[in-house]
């Protein structure tokens, strides 16, 4: 098998093993091993599949699929802006998506733009990468990701809504895709404001992913010419 079909096997891995710990195996498992023997296999599912697929990506060659527009280049680093501001704000504030939250029927912050802060910081990231990188792998691995986030959030929306009552009063004040509670007249367009935690809590994760960025990956996100 090629690097990048076994790199297809460890995203495959990485977000099957996610989704088959989280839903299905996680409560026959938790029954049989405990929740802290839970955590220590589903952290070593996790890391040996992410981590295998890391490798195989640094090893793939890059290449190259496509030429994105000159104009998206600016526009992913907006993109980006947004994905540090839903990051910061789904990590400085109760997010009631997440397993052993309540909810009720009064979103703030950026949960107000989505319910799913977290995911959708993590699904633009990669859809970001796909378009700008052109790359094979990166579009392997991306997708991946970005399968995770949307397809996680389903779940969780599912799984909390008939775990807990008031969630389903928490998903009527709010929406899935960002804005889809303004867009649906749900949420006042006013409740677009992430707050001044995430807002210059992202501002700072964005201005340091860009600083790190050519030191880690080799290669600047702003656009040709902005330096």
């Amino acid at each position: 098998m090629s690097d990048l079909g076994l790199l297809i096997l460890a995203v495959s891995l990485f977000v099957g093993g996610h989704e088959l710990l989280s839903h299905p195996l996680r409560a026959p498992l938790v029954a049989r091993l405990g929740e802290k023997g839970f955590s220590l296999l589903y952290t070593v599912v996790a890391f040996a599949s992410l981590g295998w697929a890391t490798l195989l990506w640094r090893r793939i060659p890059a290449d190259r699929l496509w030429l994105a527009p000159d104009w998206f280049g600016w526009l992913s680093v907006l993109l980006m802006l947004f994905a540090a501001i839903l990051f910061v704000g789904s990590v400085t504030a109760p997010n009631p998506a997440l397993m052993g939250m309540r909810a009720g029927g009064n979103p703030r912050g950026v949960q107000r733009i989505t319910r799913h802060p977290m995911m959708w910081s993590f699904a633009i990231w990669a859809v970001v990468h796909i378009i700008v990188s052109a790359d094979s792998r990166t579009i392997v691995l991306a997708a991946g990701i970005l399968t995770l986030a949307l397809f996680g959030a389903a779940m969780q929306d599912g799984k909390k809504r008939a775990a807990l009552p008031g969630y389903g009063e928490h998903m009527a004040a709010t929406g899935f895709v960002p804005f889809g509670a303004q867009l649906r007249g749900r949420q006042p367009w006013s409740s677009g404001n992430p707050g001044l935690v995430a807002g210059l809590g992202g501002l700072a994760l964005w201005a340091v992913l860009l600083w790190a960025h050519p030191l880690v990956i080799g290669l600047s996100p702003l656009p040709a010419g902005a330096m």
